[in-house]
């Protein structure tokens, strides 16, 4: 996407897309959908590569695997990669591509499920973000000196849900496709009387951070660093486009849940049968036997996002279990405190956004929920516990 101009509130940026805070989506969609305000200009498609071979590659320095692997997880070797990309097509966010070590590590093989998401919530009796009242002491903090304290009804419990146009419709109004829908949380994924009934194995949605934390926390787990995620993701494919390779369709063979056709235009014909959130496993896993690190929904990462963290760390030499700078910061939205989130959902599309690379890396505001964004957890190396 392009650089970020001066902040502007009723500018709506990347942010809202990958998760505005809770009721900040809420204003900026509103004042989006009154004013006829743009967004930014959308990003050129990332061109593919010449075939590679998509054999995973032996790290560089792997250690041993633990004998004792904890239920639903797999091992990543520690070792160094190349993490980021120099592709002049790439997001400046993701530049420059630079060394990085880490240990190994578990790391769960799909993005967190409904069922599992169900048990904590029954166990626990945890209410999400998106179910709670929003607090205006606490967004006002998050929000421009002086803005306005909205009407009552827009403090209602809900989240983001994306609609898709009945036809085509410019790219440059974000609010053409995303709705803050009152109601709208894990359970009812797309508002009230949605529900996720028979979707026991769809990735959880409309989960904020702090969320996930408290997941992660109760299944005895932690949410991946930034450098971890994309340790994963790549599956020892160390440098490529994608997450199997530099052609997006093998054979001409989908290998995750993006978009199919112009977005946000809803195909005619579906390809694989998923126009929206796929059950998790629907595609090949990855050389580690990860699921859907790219695609399906975005995850969050424990890392503080700063859009200019590569290059500020460009000097730094090879970078040892890296875990982010020590507060965010973005531009575009300077009161936001945002997380980093990674691999794309199945809204990225070549005519939008390609963020269905293990390269690509965003900010999302800590209490956003919206119907394209979840999570998996990591574990230190060892046995289970």
């Amino acid at each position: 996407m392009t650089e970020p101009l001066k902040y502007s509130w009723t500018r709506l940026l990347p942010g809202l897309v990958l998760g505005a805070a809770a009721f900040g989506g809420a204003y900026l969609v509103a004042q989006l959908s009154q004013s006829g305000t743009t967004a930014p200009a959308i990003p050129a498609p990332v061109a593919d590569a010449q075939p590679a071979d998509a054999q995973p590659a032996e790290p560089k320095q792997a250690d041993a695997k633990p004998a004792d692997a904890p239920a639903g997880m797999v091992w990543v070797p520690g070792g160094e990669f190349t993490m980021g990309t120099n592709d002049p097509k790439a997001e400046s966010p993701e530049k420059p591509a630079h060394p990085v070590k880490v240990d190994g590590f578990w790391i769960d093989a799909t993005e967190v499920t409904n069922a599992e998401f169900r048990k904590f919530v029954d166990a626990t009796h945890y209410v999400t973000m998106a179910e709670r009242p929003v607090d205006w002491e606490v967004m006002k903090t998050q929000v421009p000196p002086g803005t306005p304290k909205p009407a009552e009804d827009q403090l209602a419990p809900g989240s983001l849900v994306f609609t898709p146009p009945a036809g085509p419709v410019p790219l440059d109004n974000l609010a053409n496709w995303w709705s803050w829908t009152k109601g709208a949380d894990w359970r009812h994924p797309d508002g009230p009387g949605s529900s996720i009934d028979g979707k026991d194995g769809y990735p959880v949605v409309h989960v904020a951070f702090d969320d996930a934390v408290a997941y992660a926390k109760w299944a005895g787990k932690r949410l991946p660093t930034e450098a971890e995620w994309e340790r994963a993701a790549r599956g020892g494919l160390d440098g490529k486009k994608y997450a199997w390779g530099d052609v997006f369709q093998p054979d001409g063979k989908r290998q995750a849940n993006t978009w199919q056709g112009s977005f946000p235009e809803v195909a005619a014909e579906d390809e694989d049968g998923y126009p929206r959130i796929a059950p998790v496993k629907s595609f090949p896993a990855n050389g580690y036997g990860l699921y859907d690190t790219i695609g399906n929904v975005w995850e969050w990462c424990s890392d503080w996002y700063r859009n200019d963290a590569y290059r500020l760390n460009a000097d730094s030499g090879l970078a040892v279990n890296p875990k982010g700078p020590d507060k965010s910061y973005d531009p575009a939205e300077p009161f936001q405190p945002k997380r980093v989130t990674r691999g794309g959902s199945f809204l990225c599309s070549s005519n939008y956004c390609t963020n269905y690379r293990p390269s690509s890396r965003h900010g999302t505001a800590t209490d956003s929920g919206m119907s394209h964004l979840g999570f998996r957890c990591a574990r230190d190396g060892g046995g289970s516990k």
